[in-house]
């Protein structure tokens, strides 16, 4: 039951005080000033969370209640609100940052327990506010078999995804991974398969997947509306990252325990991205720069070719070395192009498709008009938390007839990865690769990264103090 809760609503967004009060099984306190912030401090069946939330005015009332701040109050004015019981395994910078999003962003979910030895991630966590009697468990499978979590948050380095995950399906649990879900394409079919099996929500931390520009561009190519894809560019050089970075981690940019570089560990929102919108490849092949920018042993640079199974081409290109760098996603169509750069999207439209114009057209140097609309979205970017509210969702409504979709289903990672995956082998082979990829080409993937871990000389961290607010 709801033993205490505390609600600071501090624009007048029509919440009447007595409607708030009335929900409190304990002592409550309400209070407006106008900044347009929403706080709720609530303990729930001695599980305390924190959710803080910015809305605008009039998009919650009495009558007519919306999005998160509307849930938080019809399933308390129903007596029985329903959370997921979230455990934490990893709890480096990513893991800590999760926790904060889902107390203060997704009143769907709690975080009930986290399984670690790190004695001083178990005092970073406790001071979280609202984490401060957390459940802490040696193992991930001691925290499974005790009855406190419905879920998993999985946030450890690369290599341990798909071990970690493959225990927790074995255990019972939902899981949600940080990307990858993998670091080579045959371990995360398996895991895939085990997911199948066990029934339960597979998500994956595709968190770029719900910015408004990306869903606005995928809405319009999958409409066909702008008909077929000619080409597509992708430059994503402003993954800069400097030296303190890599440093900060044992396992990070090392074979061994990464298992690449900015492949796997930047770009693969940008690679998930590419196939989301457009669709996969045929065929890439791809040219790596390892430690080129970084004393690092892994990809820092790659400029991959690719071709579609319509005849449409496309480039990738990223690195963590450019600065300022550049972040554009182009995709020309029939009917004309889709820019998202600069924090803008761009759509042109031609009066004439360009196959029916090059076909027609009797005057040699001419081409069709072009129309340009600034189409750049003005909602929200939920990022992280949009990811875990929408796949606590998922598994609460697990029954009813259209439980809400996951931002991202954790099979779907297997596509980025192939990508990744294709890349690296084209440099190492000098070959064009097929995709999907053959079995013989996922087992020598797999044989030459298991050749350069054993090969990796490891590396001592630096303690690095880590401003996550210039993450990006």
């Amino acid at each position: 039951m709801l033993t205490g809760f505390f609600v600071s609503i501090t624009d007048s967004i029509g919440i009447g005080a007595a409607s708030v009060l009335a929900l409190t099984a304990g002592a409550g306190c309400f209070c407006g000033a106008g900044s347009g912030a929403i706080r709720f401090f609530f303990s729930f069946g001695g599980r305390r969370g924190i959710f803080k939330n910015k809305v605008q005015k009039n998009s919650v009332n009495e009558n007519n209640q919306q999005g998160t701040v509307g849930w938080f109050l019809r399933e308390q004015r129903s007596g029985c609100m329903k959370q997921v019981r979230f455990g934490m395994v990893g709890l480096g910078d990513m893991g800590r940052k999760h926790i904060q999003s889902i107390l203060e962003q997704v009143p769907e979910a709690t975080v009930s327990a986290i399984a670690t030895q790190n004695a001083e991630h178990i005092r970073q966590v406790r001071a979280i506010p609202g984490m401060e009697t957390v459940h802490v468990f040696e193992t991930p499978a001691q925290m499974y078999a005790s009855g406190l979590i419905d879920a998993v948050l999985i946030a450890t380095p690369h290599r341990l995804h798909v071990p970690q995950s493959l225990e927790a399906f074995s255990a019972g649990m939902h899981v949600l991974l940080e990307k990858p879900t993998g670091v080579y394409t045959e371990e995360v079919r398996r895991m895939n398969a085990a997911a199948d099996a066990s029934g339960k929500a597979f998500g994956v931390m595709f968190n770029v997947r719900t910015h408004p520009f990306f869903r606005k561009m995928r809405e319009i190519v999958s409409s066909g509306e702008m008909g077929e894809i000619r080409r597509v560019n992708v430059i994503i050089t402003d993954w800069f990252r400097a030296q303190s970075y890599f440093d900060s981690g044992a396992w990070r940019a090392t074979w061994k325990r990464d298992g690449g570089g900015v492949l796997l560990n930047q770009a693969p929102h940008n690679l998930d991205l590419l196939q989301w919108i457009c669709g996969m490849p045929e065929r890439v092949h791809a040219f790596c720069g390892f430690g080129r920018w970084h004393d690092i042993e892994v990809e820092d640079d790659v400029t991959a070719w690719m071709q579609y199974k319509n005849g449409a081409t496309g480039t990738f290109i990223t690195c963590t070395g450019e600065c300022p760098g550049t972040n554009r996603f182009e995709i020309s169509l029939d009917g004309g192009q889709l820019l998202y750069e600069n924090g803008r999207l761009l759509r042109s439209d031609l009066s004439m498709s360009a196959g029916q114009f090059i076909r027609e057209y009797p005057g040699g140097y001419g081409k069709p008009d072009v129309t340009v609309t600034d189409i750049t979205p003005k909602e929200d970017y939920p990022k992280h938390a949009g990811v875990i509210r929408a796949f606590a969702r998922h598994i609460l409504q697990d029954g009813s007839q259209c439980p809400e979709p996951m931002i991202a289903d954790g099979r779907e990672g297997l596509c980025s990865l192939t990508l990744s995956n294709a890349m690296l082998l084209s440099q190492w082979t000098g070959r064009t690769i097929e995709l999907p990829l053959c079995a013989s080409d996922e087992a020598e993937f797999a044989a030459r990264l298991e050749a350069l871990s054993r090969k990796s000389p490891g590396k001592t961290a630096r303690k690095i103090v880590m401003d996550l607010s210039k993450s990006f």
